[in-house]
């Protein structure tokens, strides 16, 4: 038995999710074995799932969004590290109730990626994902040895709003080191830089920006891409309209002016983890997240997992706090069946307060219906 499942947004960590889990099997079942392999997309709990899976934990003193300074995390192990954007620059770092879409910067997250170079990492595998900024990596690439000044040989203010004043891009002191290792891009999302589909217009209002925000944000950051031809060349505007550019606020921009490669956060992940060797020595797979719904099914954690099961001819089931899909839809994804936590409490609130008990009771209920 393989417990594979994302967090619970705002109730359960990865983690949690498994220990609840692997809790109600063993209680109809109670000599099961159970492997727990937390996973995640490259969003936030990205490190947490790396730790779990036996990466050593490292922290350092960085700058939040808005340039206070926060403890961030980052995984490492055998020369591969796993840096979430969120530890630095997410939206769990602002104060509570404050949005700061136009000022938010990136900058802690370029400190955490050199934290990793420090630490003699060759492969760095930058997740990103709940970022509450919107700066088109601006702000990573500056701690990273980028210069971005206005016309009067300034520094441009941080966030996405300041990158409107851009008038001269030098990426000449780039660490050098970041062209001798191996760097990944993982994203759940494949949006570009701008446009309709770019990060202000489709991500910018949920990190508090209004209409005009929106606007303004888009015209910077194509403003900022345009004056990246200079130093970048044509790549600048390739990137631009890459897939993954628009990914965490744009970050995945940056990401890709440093050569990173750009995979769905949970292949990737799945990999790191050493899944297909877990999934070897399974009979049955669980995976899951908070909300099992359209969204779950372009690159999220669960649909990652169920893909890799079915290709191994295994049986997966989910778990999940609510589930919008249908029966039929979730067989064409690789779900044998799903298991809502408000099918065993309707009370939406009370599956939100008390997931954890309910959790246990739905994987009693897995055990009696695929175990025994």
């Amino acid at each position: 038995m393989l417990v594979a499942a994302d967090k619970f947004k705002g109730s359960l960590t990865a983690v949690e999710v498994a220990e609840r889990v692997t809790a109600g099997l063993r209680r109809v079942l109670p000599e099961l074995e159970v492997e727990a392999l937390p996973v995640a997309d490259g969003g936030d709990g990205t490190v947490a799932a790396a730790v779990a899976a036996g990466f050593q934990r490292r922290e350092v003193r960085v700058a939040g969004p808005l340039g206070d300074e926060v403890t961030a995390a980052f995984a490492l192990r055998d020369g591969t590290a796993v840096v979430e954007m969120a530890e630095a620059s997410g939206l769990q770092r602002l104060p509570a109730g404050v949005f700061a879409p136009l000022a938010a910067s990136t900058y802690g997250s370029g400190e955490l990626l050199r934290a990793a170079l420090d630490a003699g990492a060759g492969t760095i595998v930058f997740g990103v994902g709940g970022s509450a900024t919107t700066d088109g990596g601006a702000g990573m690439l500056s701690a990273l040895g980028a210069r971005f000044l206005d016309a009067a040989g300034e520094p441009v203010p941080p966030g996405g709003g300041g990158l409107a004043e851009l008038a001269t891009a030098d990426l000449s002191g780039l660490d050098p080191r970041l062209a001798e290792i191996e760097l990944v891009l993982a994203s759940d999302v494949d949006n570009p830089l701008t446009g309709p589909k770019g990060a202000p217009a489709v991500y910018g209002p949920q990190k508090g920006a209004s209409p005009e925000d929106v606007e303004a944000l888009d015209s910077a950051l194509a403003h900022f891409a345009k004056v990246l031809q200079g130093p970048a060349g044509p790549k600048a505007a390739a990137y631009a309209a890459a897939p993954g550019a628009g990914a965490a606020g744009g970050i995945g921009y940056g990401a890709l002016l440093l050569g990173a490669r750009f995979r769905p956060g949970i292949e990737v992940m799945l990999d790191v983890l050493g899944f297909a060797r877990a999934l070897d020595r399974a009979d049955l797979v669980i995976t899951g997240e908070g909300s099992l719904d359209e969204q779950t099914l372009h690159g999220k954690a669960p649909a990652g997992v169920a893909a890799a099961a079915r290709a191994a001819d295994k049986d997966v089931v989910a778990v999940c706090g609510r589930l919008a899909l249908p029966p039929q839809v979730l067989g064409r994804a690789g779900f044998r069946r799903a298991y809502p936590l408000t099918d065993a409490e309707p009370d939406v609130a009370k599956c939100i307060a008390e997931a954890g008990p309910i959790l246990e009771r739905v994987a009693e209920r897995i055990a009696r219906d695929f175990l025994t």
